[in-house]
């Protein structure tokens, strides 16, 4: 178990109207769609030893993908080029924390888990459906990416109880509905027993909190984006763990345990 948390908390989205019901759709501003914070040096050294150590359970892409991983590639090149304590170069990166990133384009989604704390998953329409073709995601919260890997929306909330058919239609609409230069942003949280950040887990194996222990509470920023040339949507999500004590300490009214 590795403990990396930030000092912070800047969303509350169960306190947040905005955030708290249901989809809970935020439009993006300029220059929001990926986040720097204080835990950027202690997260990137976890992702690199998750993709040199656990490949196989952070990395998938499709052959059909892989020109959106491109395009998502260059897309957060430019957003980062603007971003303090990038340098951005033709065929390298000076990151926040002094490491120099080789781009490697025959790689895109593994050079982008060594530039950015976000995690990526790339969902294509199929047929009526988007798909997974796509992710690199150290940082699951109660998943498994072998098991959700060219899995359509439906099939990748499951075993999620709210996933009603109803939501699971309004979520394909909103994945339809994203358009190219209008990122949307969401927000949820989760308590745990413990502040690991790879959490995998499968459907059969559902998570269950003892809630005398449950001292930290995970919150993810989750994104949408419409890539304009592959027309893919780009879902990303930023982690965030904080302790209960923390919480405490800077006054946040906390929610209730699930």
């Amino acid at each position: 178990m590795v403990e990396i948390c930030q000092r912070d908390l800047p969303i509350l989205p169960w306190a947040d109207p905005k955030t708290a019901r249901l989809p809970g759709l935020n439009p993006i501003e300029p220059g929001q769609w990926l986040l720097i914070d204080d835990a950027y040096r202690a997260q990137m050294a976890h992702r690199l030893f998750l993709m040199n150590e656990q490949e196989e359970f952070v990395h998938r892409l499709s052959g059909g993908a892989r020109a959106a991983a491109s395009e998502l590639l260059e897309d957060v090149l430019a957003e980062i080029s603007d971003k303090d304590g990038f340098d951005v170069q033709r065929d390298s990166v000076r990151c926040p924390d002094g490491r120099l990133v080789q781009l490697d384009h025959l790689h895109p989604l593994l050079t982008l888990g060594a530039l950015v704390q976000e995690d990526f998953v790339i969902m294509q329409k199929l047929g009526d459906e988007h798909v997974m073709t796509g992710a690199i995601l150290c940082f699951p919260a109660s998943w498994s990416l072998d098991q959700k890997f060219m899995k359509s929306l439906v099939k990748i909330h499951v075993p999620v109880d709210e996933y009603t058919p109803d939501i699971a239609r309004r979520v394909q609409r909103l994945f339809d509905g994203i358009q190219v230069g209008r990122p949307m942003w969401r927000a949820n949280y989760l308590s745990y027993n413990d502040p690991e950040l790879f959490q995998p887990r499968r459907e059969e194996d559902r998570r269950t909190n003892d809630t005398r222990t449950t001292n930290w509470l995970r919150v993810e920023r989750q994104t949408m984006k419409r890539l304009p040339k592959t027309g893919a949507v780009v879902f990303s999500i930023h982690t965030y763990v904080l302790s209960k004590e923390r919480l405490e300490e800077l006054g946040i009214s906390q929610p209730e345990d699930e």
